[in-house]
């Protein structure tokens, strides 16, 4: 959703309010693409501070689904998505000209892609089903969760494998 700013950003001094959504669908990174479970609306609140600076608050909670890392089930996992972002607004400023803010094009301000890098950082490193997940057999991708593989649990030493290969002929039956 795109939001246009025009109006506080000429009025010196002025807030607004505004609810607005999200009309992301799922979270596309190189990571892959995760679907968003749920989300609601939220008021977000914008004030132009005397024309030098443009302050942009609001909050919200997205539920997107993930794999959990050890047996890929799906984790529905809550990101709580706080905004308090200032922009400088004077040309000549400093911090005008170092910050890069790819979510304002002109007078408009895209609030997809603002969530979009909010959630960005606090992606979690590692998502897991449970602390206790057991993952998926190696062999048969079995979920170790839901039940025991007949698989050989113990994998020999692969440089010990010609010794295995002689004890295994000479094995009395």
């Amino acid at each position: 959703m795109k939001v246009e700013l025009a109006d506080i950003l000429s009025c010196e001094n002025r807030e607004m309010s505004e609810q607005v959504e999200i009309e992301l669908l799922s979270f596309d990174s190189k990571l892959g693409q995760f679907p968003i479970v749920r989300k609601a609306p939220f008021v977000m609140k914008f004030t132009n501070e005397e024309n030098r600076r443009l302050f942009i608050q609001g909050e919200t909670e997205i539920t997107i689904a993930i794999p959990c890392d050890r047996c890929l089930e799906q984790v529905e996992r809550a990101f709580s998505v706080v905004i308090e972002k200032e922009i400088p607004l004077e040309k000549g400023s400093p911090e005008a000209d170092t910050d890069e803010v790819d979510y304002m094009t002109g007078t408009s301000l895209d609030v997809d892609q603002l969530i979009f890098g909010e959630i960005l950082v606090s992606w979690p490193m590692k998502v897991l089903c449970r602390e206790d997940c057991r993952g998926i057999c190696k062999r048969c991708g079995a979920s170790l969760n839901l039940r025991e593989c007949q698989c050989q649990k113990a994998e020999p030493d692969p440089r010990m494998a010609a010794i295995q290969d002689i004890f295994n002929k000479f094995k009395e039956v």
